[in-house]
């Protein structure tokens, strides 16, 4: 486990990779998208699934353990349920109490090849999640992790809830598939807090709203090749267009989001700050774990 204090920025990182996470149901899935980001300040470029029809789960982790050097690696989905609030993660099953040793967990209660988490949301962890009206209050259900308290005390806006099913915003299915591949990528790399940085990559976790917002923007969805660069520009970027067949009007909100994203990762990696946020005990370090970039 991470000392909340230590920094893992100690030794440079070879290029920083920005991943929009799906938890959709299916094989290939158009809602992943990837960008990498190497030092200096060229602009991101995206990375192109295998199929057209999109990436595979599994063959995004197949991908992260083929890059040459050191990688910071940042996923938008949640790593952790809440914990430090109830002290458990879901009341009443006999869930383990580390971020690790959950992901071990779950993986042994879903079946899907694809790694979504569809089975275990909708079977025997049904009670916890929030799928309509049909299911009582939605507020009975809005339980967050320190770090997302700490978003909205912050400006930074709503945090979503792992326990929210409903809507484009959620990210519940998302961050349940995700801790399937978390599960798969800790040979390979150090997911913080949770782990000590001392293999070759590293794994965060990452809102991207949160980085259109440390860009200078409001946090909203780019819709034109300006506001991507203007975007880019906020974290000392080249612009978009210098790429080479960089088709910025073809872009879809996640292509744009893990561009920013990329590039914020690059940025952000020297700030020490970044890497022991003041409310992030050792306890939440083990649990819940932290969004990189919230201070």
């Amino acid at each position: 486990m991470l000392n909340a204090g230590a920094n893992p920025n100690g030794r440079a990182f070879d290029a920083f990779v920005a991943i929009d996470w799906s938890g959709a149901r299916g094989q290939y899935l158009p809602g992943i998208a990837v960008a990498i980001a190497y030092p200096g300040n060229g602009a991101p470029q995206l990375v192109a699934p295998a199929s057209p029809r999109g990436w595979q789960r599994g063959e995004v982790a197949v991908w992260l353990g083929a890059q040459p050097g050191r990688l910071l690696a940042g996923f938008d989905f949640s790593f952790a349920p809440p914990f430090v609030a109830r002290r458990t993660y879901l009341p009443g099953m006999d869930a383990p109490d580390t971020g690790p040793e959950f992901w071990a967990w779950l993986e042994r209660q879903c079946r899907d090849p694809h790694l979504s988490a569809a089975d275990f949301i909708d079977g025997p962890a049904r009670a916890h999640f929030w799928m309509g009206a049909a299911d009582g209050r939605k507020g009975d259900f809005l339980h967050h992790r320190v770090c997302e308290t700490r978003f909205n005390v912050g400006g930074g806006g709503k945090a979503s809830t792992v326990f929210d099913c409903v809507g484009a915003a959620q990210v519940a299915k998302a961050s349940f598939s995700g801790m399937r591949l978390l599960h798969r990528l800790r040979g390979r790399f150090a997911v913080w807090p949770f782990d000590a940085p001392d293999r070759r990559g590293l794994v965060v976790e990452i809102y991207t709203r949160a980085m259109l917002q440390l860009a200078g923007g409001r946090g909203t969805k780019l819709r034109d090749a300006a506001a991507l660069d203007a975007a880019l520009a906020g974290f000392g970027s080249a612009p978009y267009a210098a790429c080479p067949a960089a088709e910025p009007r073809h872009l879809s909100d996640h292509q744009t989001d893990v561009l920013v994203s990329a590039a914020a990762l690059r940025t952000l990696a020297g700030d020490a700050d970044l890497w022991m946020p003041t409310d992030m005990t050792a306890e939440i370090a083990r649990t819940e774990g932290w969004t990189f970039g919230i201070r």
